[in-house]
């Protein structure tokens, strides 16, 4: 058995979101993701795997392509089929959120997320 404290050892990057595998492996990943007040992370997919989050601490603006966005804060899950395009903004306080994709033959262990979103 691993275990891992999701709110201990804390990176926030000043300028964008930051992504922090707690797990890579070819059974899957799991990240965690540190946003300041204010940072997004702009339109995404994960091709290949559904992506599922779990908000842990603070409050962020949640959508997906074509929708409006929502508010989803601490002990919130959120589904995202593979493929669907998503995007993610920290309200006015620090938002820390744990995403996890299943394992998938082309996954890369250099890689963190998706694919941008075609503008």
């Amino acid at each position: 058995m691993k275990s891992k404290q999701l709110l201990e050892k804390l990176e926030f990057h000043e300028s964008v979101p930051f992504a922090q595998p707690l797990l890579v492996d070819k059974d899957g990943r799991i990240l965690r993701w540190m946003l300041k007040p204010g940072q997004h992370i702009p339109e995404h997919s994960v091709p290949n795997s559904p992506f599922y989050v779990v908000v842990v601490k603070g409050h962020g603006m949640f959508a997906t392509k074509g929708g409006e966005e929502q508010v989803f804060g601490p002990s919130s899950l959120l589904i995202f089929n593979p493929d669907e395009v998503h995007s993610v903004r920290a309200l006015d306080e620090e938002l820390i959120f744990i995403g996890f994709l299943q394992g998938t033959a082309d996954m890369r262990p250099d890689r963190t997320g998706g694919e941008m979103a075609d503008a």
